[in-house]
């Protein structure tokens, strides 16, 4: 037994498709962006204590007694945290001399300070990144090293001090992040899930209309003011295909008529001539020729049963082909001169043009005799009298024979359902009786053997067709 597939609607797969991929994406843009701002606050902030750090210098060693500081103290300017935008770090600031000995500092030491503090002295002045350990614990820092010089002489150090943790804080430009992220998601989300709702609308409706159409009504009605070229086009190419469903409808319901028609005709007629024989309505000479039109009508019927049998055969492959190499001119030949035989009234003259050298191609005989039975027999039915030329072009790998007549034509609404099964046109409908199976088994027998039928054209003046066959491949 067969597990049936849940399905889901088209706004509910598409808007959670994107929402998946909208937080993965805003996931990793919100990623990237977190470590670019602890890595930008980071340099800001290490950028401001070597500031710090050189201003503390060149107050420390100014000679002119404007910025001259006390020995026992730290420049008062220090301690203005709001002027250096100091807002999210707190550095201490050491000033040690040569021997590690801390002068001053702006808070009060921790323990162990003094041993870590002469410990950073060893390396040139500069940038660095430390690991402290205070109390057990182990904490990472950033110093940063200025030398106090006087005389060229080193005589002591400037250290500004800080936690990395506290250098890379930045609650407020997170949350500010957090905001933009999920202001995004909420945006994104809500034009996926309106423009997927536009879509979508417009696909139900098309599926609506196919369940109508599948039940047999045409009568809907659908909406054809859309924006999107795509969906336009969608949705106006549904409308013309459910018009020409309809048309078709129509037209197989009067074939079928038509076709029962035909039919009936023939029962009808042996029916009535039968029963004029048995009443003794006729005797004799009358009553022989009532059997012989009874004949006569039994033959077509079973022709055009012929006619159907072959068709539904050729419709399911049911019928081998049995390809051959032939030379086409004699193929022609073959065929005119069978249909000559067959043709009782020699009022239409015949003209072939055959190729000036002989060409194989493939070819079931049996199949192509019976295409040029069909299109002489019609262009025999065109006109009353004539000439139709047939004519061999060769053209690559294939040979084309043009079947000319000079008959009435075709009209041009007809000329669009000429292969359509059972069709028959308006000036052939009342003239000739037959089921419109000719045309569509002699095109469906060309293609059978790689070929086509075509109609090239047709006019007053007369009717052109077109036979392609493929030549034969040599070994």
């Amino acid at each position: 037994m067969f597990k049936k597939n849940k399905r889901i609607s088209l706004l509910n797969y598409w808007t959670s498709r994107y929402l998946l991929t909208l937080f993965i994406g805003l996931a990793i843009i919100s990623f990237i962006s977190a470590s670019w701002i602890r890595h930008t606050a980071l340099e800001n902030r290490l950028e401001l204590m070597n500031f710090i750090a050189q201003e503390t210098v060149y107050r420390l060693t100014d000679t002119t007694g404007i910025n001259n500081a006390p020995t026992d103290g730290l420049p008062g300017f220090i301690g203005n945290r709001e002027r250096f935008s100091m807002r999210e770090i707190d550095p201490i600031l050491y000033v040690v001399d040569v021997k590690g000995n801390v002068l001053t500092t702006n808070r009060p030491m921790p323990p162990g300070s003094t041993e870590n503090v002469a410990n950073l002295l060893n390396d040139e002045e500069g940038t660095k990144k430390i690991v402290l350990v205070s109390d057990g614990k182990k904490t990472v820092n950033y110093v940063v090293k200025k030398k106090i010089e006087k005389d060229n002489t080193v005589v002591g150090w400037v250290l500004v001090l800080e936690k990395k943790e506290n250098l890379t804080k930045v609650q407020q430009a997170y949350g500010q992040l957090a905001l933009l992220i999920c202001t995004l998601a909420v945006l994104g989300w809500g034009a996926i899930y309106f423009l997927s709702k536009r879509l979508v609308r417009p696909i139900k409706q098309v599926a609506e209309a196919a369940k109508q159409v599948q039940e047999g009504n045409y009568a809907f009605d659908l909406p054809q003011n859309n924006k999107e070229q795509e969906v336009f086009e969608l949705v106006t190419s549904f409308k013309e295909m459910a018009n020409k469903l309809e048309q078709l409808e129509r037209t197989r319901t009067e074939l079928l008529a038509g076709v029962t028609h035909e039919l009936k005709t023939p029962v009808t007629s042996i029916s009535g001539l039968l029963q004029a024989v048995r009443d003794g309505v006729v005797t004799g000479k009358d009553a022989e020729e009532f059997i012989q039109m009874a004949l006569l009508e039994t033959t077509k019927m079973k022709t055009m049963v012929g006619d159907l049998l072959a068709f539904n055969s050729f419709a399911v492959d049911a019928i081998p082909v049995k390809l051959v190499a032939v030379n086409v001119n004699h193929l022609v030949r073959d065929a005119v001169a069978q249909w000559e035989v067959l043709d009782d009234e020699q009022n239409v003259r015949l003209e072939v043009h055959y190729l000036p050298e002989p060409v194989n191609v493939q070819a079931d005989i049996v199949r192509i005799q019976q295409v040029f039975t069909n299109l002489l027999t019609n262009a025999k039915q065109a006109m009353q009298e004539g000439c139709v030329t047939i004519t061999l072009k060769h053209k690559r790998d294939r040979v084309i024979i043009a079947v000319q007549d000079t008959g009435n034509g075709i009209s041009q609404e007809d000329q669009a359902f000429i292969f359509e099964r059972f069709y028959r046109g308006e000036n052939k409908k009342y003239a000739v009786r037959g089921l419109g199976l000719g045309l569509p088994l002699s095109k469906m027998m060309a293609q059978s053997i790689g070929g086509d039928l075509r109609l090239v054209e047709s006019n007053e003046s007369g009717t052109c067709f077109e036979i392609t066959l493929l030549k034969a491949t040599t070994l």
